[in-house]
């Protein structure tokens, strides 16, 4: 197996919180590179955040390889890598916010061996940067799908 990683950088945003939102992403693999993105018309910037991880990961079909997830969102960061949403599904996610995405995101965690990088926003960072543009794009351009279950339950 190949020391090669695969290189996933993230961004959310929301125009209001909530409000109109959309994520991306770019994943980078040796020479290739793909970028998505999707807006949705009512959420929030944490799930947006959440969301870019959770479409990256899904979207990566060989699974033999580390995973370097770039995030400037501390939410998605810590909650992971101190542990805490391990701890929150043990307490059946009371009292926390976006369980539908903490749940899909642990179903695609185990498939994965993943690494986390921190990435000061708005800082140049060029991939971050790009995945802002991203995001932004796909928040405020029409038509967006419905955020479902946070339209279901907005607290």
């Amino acid at each position: 197996m190949s020391a090669q990683k695969i290189m996933v950088y993230t961004d959310g945003s929301s125009r209001g919180n909530p409000g109109p939102g959309g994520f991306g992403a770019i994943l980078e693999f040796g020479s290739k590179r793909m970028e998505l993105s999707q807006g949705f018309r009512h959420t929030t910037n944490n799930r947006m955040e959440l969301m870019a991880v959770i479409v990256a990961l899904e979207h990566i079909k060989n699974r033999n390889y580390t995973v370097v997830i770039h995030s400037d969102s501390k939410y998605v960061i810590d909650s992971i890598t101190k542990g805490w949403v391990f701890g929150w599904v043990k307490k059946g996610f009371k009292d926390k916010k976006n369980p539908d995405l903490w749940q899909r995101y642990l179903a695609l965690h185990p498939q994965f061996k993943l690494e986390f990088v921190w990435v000061k926003g708005h800082a140049g960072h060029p991939q971050n940067e790009r995945c802002d543009e991203l995001a932004v794009e796909a928040a405020t351009r029409a038509p967006h799908q419905a955020d479902a279950w946070f339209e279901a339950n907005p607290n």
